[in-house]
């Protein structure tokens, strides 16, 4: 996404799906109003949030994460690339770091890059992954999809009716992403953004409007 980043031993080095995400939050973004309010989950380095940040002007970006090391990275990313007064990041188990900024209900995008490889492949064929960066940034549980369980779930507090959730998952994960949605009954039918060979990686999905909130649209109407 044309952005140049700070990057540190111990904090996940961005890969080439990642920037696929960005770009699809990007060109969703270029036809929402303005002043959209973003939110960062697992922000690692500050990538996604600052990458956004830079393609759409009127955006505020809440970015977060759980470690030391990984928060203190992407405030420097964000402060070297001239981004501080639009750009935020918080310390803490994902949607816990945001519990002081009173953005439940006014996020119009979640975009989210989490761990997502199994506990036990990380202790088998992909355990060269841990030698040069951080298993927290890749462990995503017994099955690879316990952070995502979460944030589908969590981030329906956050979102508008309407608002948009972007999340990055593993080759072959793309069925297992789907059922989740489903079984959360709030969201609209998922679509797909494929990598350069042809394999789902990202999921794009909108949130849809509760009973409640409809009830309320119309009465506004």
């Amino acid at each position: 996404m044309g952005v140049e980043l700070e990057l540190a031993p111990d904090v996940l080095v961005p890969r080439e799906e990642t920037e696929l995400l960005g770009k699809r939050a990007v060109s969703i973004l270029e036809g929402a109003p303005l002043d959209v309010t973003i939110i960062d989950m697992c922000c690692g380095s500050g990538n996604l949030a600052v990458g956004i940040a830079r393609e759409i002007p009127s955006a505020r970006v809440w970015g977060a994460d759980l470690t030391d090391s990984t928060v203190a990275l992407a405030r420097r990313n964000v402060d070297r690339l001239g981004l501080g007064s639009r750009v935020f990041v918080r310390q803490g188990d994902l949607f816990a770091a945001l519990e002081s900024d009173d953005l439940q209900g006014k996020i119009d995008m979640v975009v989210c890059n989490p761990p997502y490889i199994s506990t036990g492949r990380l202790e088998g064929d992909r355990a060269h992954l841990l030698d040069n960066e951080p298993r927290e940034a890749f462990d995503g549980g017994p099955y690879g999809i316990s952070i995502h369980q979460r944030l589908i779930r969590d981030a329906l507090a956050f979102l508008k009716p309407g608002g948009w959730l972007l999340f990055e998952f593993g080759e072959g994960q793309d069925r297992q992403a789907a059922a989740l949605l489903s079984r959360a009954k709030a969201y609209a039918p998922v679509t797909f953004a494929s990598d350069r060979d042809g394999k789902p990686r990202v999921a794009i999905v909108q949130k849809i409007a509760g009973p409640a909130e409809a009830g309320a649209g119309e009465q506004a109407r």
